[in-house]
């Protein structure tokens, strides 16, 4: 299944809404801190984020903690970022990518974009800088989950 990661998140209601979505289709969160708020189940439980139970969350100390267990679980890491060229639609995505999105306020160093396997962005019109965190994370995880066939199964209520 692919996962998703945050870099540094720096806005709580954009991490919140992340967990939620990855408790909704069933994708892990990493969380690649330091976070820039306080980051921990009861503080996640005091917003009310009744979907904590529901989400897999996994913390790295720092990008190094990060990148050496990806390194070991063989994961490809696709960045999503307004510096590459590529659309995240023209991508073909593996069931075992991790997508890594960066700090709301300044993105990711150079150092994470050089340890991506790929590079992609969502094309916008002339003169917009970025969209909202979570809603590029939905795009482009909706992209990889309906490539790969990993959209959870839908059960009708009787």
């Amino acid at each position: 299944m692919v996962d998703l990661a945050l870099f540094q998140p720096d806005i709580p209601q954009n991490t919140g809404t992340i967990l939620r979505m990855g408790a909704c289709l069933g994708a892990a969160v990493h969380v690649i801190e330091p976070a820039g708020f306080p980051f921990s189940e009861k503080a996640l439980r005091r917003a009310g984020m009744d979907y904590i139970d529901h989400v897999r969350i996994f913390r790295h100390l720092d990008w190094c903690a990060f990148e050496a267990w990806r390194k070991e679980a063989g994961r490809r890491a696709v960045l999503l970022t307004t510096k590459a060229a590529q659309p995240y639609t023209d991508l073909t995505y593996l069931k075992d990518d991790v997508l890594i999105l960066g700090q709301e306020s300044q993105g990711v160093p150079q150092r994470v974009h050089d340890a991506a396997d790929e590079r992609v962005t969502i094309p916008m019109h002339l003169g917009m800088r970025s969209l909202n965190i979570a809603m590029a994370a939905a795009l482009v995880l909706g992209e990889s989950l309906r490539q790969t066939g990993a959209f959870p199964v839908i059960e009708q209520a009787e």
